[in-house]
């Protein structure tokens, strides 16, 4: 964990720069260069600056735009950051957008995506495919489907004909999902108790876990979770998850995809279960404390608290932090004694590859717009 609290440390000095004043302001044609974070796609500006204000440690971005004509790099959005919480450069350039994140502003926690992009693919992702007459029946499509994150249409003119009119569902994680879980002395961890786990339903239900049980075989994805109903809230998040299998001694949920046919083995140490869709699941686990795990995550700052009651209340107070993890003074560094890290991952729809495409139209659920 050394190595790790030491990148924290460094993110947490450009955390400080997180007070700095609101600045809602997109500069076109100006660049930032340098700096960079991680690069990740984006339909237009606002979209980046949503995911430069969702990432721990961006401060702010440059986007490239469908206009860009230096190279191929279309819908590219840079995540940036320096210490001091401002560009080292600005200059001018055709073809990008630059801005700042919204960390330091009021802004809505699940922004409204409302607009659409003509020409443009939403490429890969998909996990359902069906035929509507115009792009407004696939948005509705993807609004109803809790799945549903973001889509593509294929307009009436397009080649082949034989796809003309079909509308691509498409999947990207809209829950918080814990980088690294693992055994570790002297750190206690656990979530937010504002942490948003379902997707948008009043309807509750009870999950079905089976203990000391195992289901082997139809792998479709391994995650770490901290606990079996923690992997149940994951599959039940993910479409094409069927049932699940948690392992407790190395905190790995296997996401199983198989509509067939389920056959449990026994086996000490695995709990496997079914997901629960289009319902409410019972998400009491979260207020529990895990003693002795490391919950690893891109971290937004640290602050020094003296015990873990008060770090994972600091956590739920601040609106951005998902989960926590809190360094005990039995850890065998003082060095970190009594910090608490408040992390977060990015939840807003994601397309994991943007590119240019005649007679298509992409764009995102509209669950979160009055």
């Amino acid at each position: 964990m050394g190595a790790y609290l030491i990148l924290v440390g460094l993110l947490y000095i450009c955390s400080l720069s997180f007070a700095q004043d609101c600045n809602q302001q997109l500069l076109e044609n100006v660049d930032f260069p340098g700096t960079d974070i991680t690069s990740l796609y984006s339909p237009d500006a606002e979209h980046c600056r949503q995911l430069c204000t969702e990432h721990s440690s961006c401060l702010f971005f440059t986007f490239i735009r469908a206009d860009w004509t230096r190279d191929n790099r279309h819908f590219y959005c840079y995540l940036k950051s320096t210490s001091t919480g401002q560009p080292k450069v600005r200059t001018s350039l055709l073809g990008v957008t630059s801005g700042f994140s919204l960390k330091s502003c009021i802004h809505e926690s699940q922004p409204c995506l409302s607009k659409v992009y003509q020409n443009v693919d939403f490429y890969g992702a998909d996990y359902q495919a069906l035929f509507t007459a115009d792009y407004e029946g696939c948005q509705r499509e993807c609004t109803q489907d809790p799945a549903c994150q973001f889509f593509t249409f294929v307009n009436g003119v397009f080649t082949p004909e034989k796809i003309r009119y079909k509308c691509h569902l498409k999947f990207s994680w809209a829950v918080p999902r814990t980088p690294t879980v693992e055994k570790k002395a002297g750190v206690i961890s656990g979530f937010s108790h504002n942490i948003q786990m379902s997707q948008h339903t009043n309807t509750a239900c009870q999950g079905k876990l089976f203990p000391s049980t195992d289901i082997p075989g139809s792998n479709l994805l391994a995650l770490p979770a901290a606990s079996p109903e923690h992997c149940q809230s994951l599959c039940s998040a993910h479409p094409s998850c069927t049932y699940f299998s948690f392992v407790s001694t190395n905190f790995n949920c296997h996401l199983k995809g198989n509509k067939n046919d389920m056959v449990m083995v026994a086996k000490l140490g695995v709990t496997s279960g079914l997901p629960a869709h289009f319902c409410q699941l019972n998400h009491s686990w979260v207020k529990t404390v895990h003693d002795g795990v490391d919950f690893r995550g891109p971290s937004i700052r640290y602050e020094m608290v003296d015990d873990a009651a008060t770090c994972q209340r600091t956590c739920t107070d601040d609106p951005n932090c998902q989960f926590y993890a809190y360094v005990t003074e039995s850890f065998f560094d003082r060095n970190y004694w009594r910090r608490c890290y408040l992390n977060r991952v990015i939840t807003m729809p994601n397309p994991p590859k943007i590119t240019k495409l005649d007679n298509v139209v992409s764009g995102f659920h509209l669950r979160n717009c009055v």
